[in-house]
């Protein structure tokens, strides 16, 4: 695809910050309850304006900075369950229509707004999931069906709010896409076809490079 490519639109933007829930017998805190928000949003540093995450180790940092999630996935898990999901339902900050995320490249640079992002790798669900969908059993579920959505660097501060085009200026060569890293996850016949993305995640590269044959 050439640069300078529309390709969707954001839908909503959202943030949220640390709730305290209880889970197997215990308080934890999470930050998967998102909701949309007016107006222009901020995209510095690791994070939107008036997003936090609760649990550094795991999530958040650079490589995972803003998630993003379809409007044909929401579709798809709508008639799966049998009821509505309003959007930041996954705990995404951008619920986007017409892109499918399966498909985009590593290392892929979107304009959205007045902030570039780069596409960087599918997510992997946790606890946090389940209990922001009433289903200890729905990590799995969501990860079996592999709509996993993208999460995505900061690569240009600025900007981003609903309504806003998502534009391609940028798409590597590799052709490694979220839905080939999603599979290598279960199939480490295709790290080595994975690692040819120069843009993988530092500490994924480095588990997949170990057991690379």
């Amino acid at each position: 695809m050439a640069a300078g490519v529309v390709v969707g639109r954001v839908v909503s933007v959202n943030v949220g910050r640390p709730r305290s829930v209880p889970y197997r017998g215990r308080t934890r805190s999470t930050s998967i309850w998102k909701a949309p928000v007016l107006g222009r949003v901020a995209a510095q540093g690791c994070n939107l304006e008036g997003d936090e995450q609760a649990d550094r180790r795991v999530h958040g940092g650079a490589d995972k900075a803003v998630y993003a999630y379809s409007c044909g996935d929401y579709a798809w898990w709508e008639a799966e369950l049998g009821r509505h999901l309003d959007p930041g339902t996954f705990g995404e900050n951008l619920t986007v229509d017409g892109i499918d995320l399966a498909a985009a490249v590593v290392g892929e640079r979107w304009q959205v707004g007045s902030a570039e992002l780069e596409v960087c790798q599918p997510r992997t669900p946790c606890w946090k999931l389940g209990v922001r969908m009433g289903d200890d059993t729905f990590p799995d579920r969501f990860e079996a069906a592999g709509r996993l959505g993208a999460y995505l660097r900061i690569a240009g501060e600025g900007d981003v709010g609903a309504g806003d085009e998502v534009v391609v200026v940028h798409r590597p060569a590799h052709g490694v896409t979220i839905d080939l890293v999603y599979r290598a996850f279960d199939d480490p016949s295709l790290f080595p076809a994975v690692l040819a993305a120069p843009e993988l995640p530092r500490r994924l590269r480095a588990r997949m490079a170990a057991h690379a044959s």
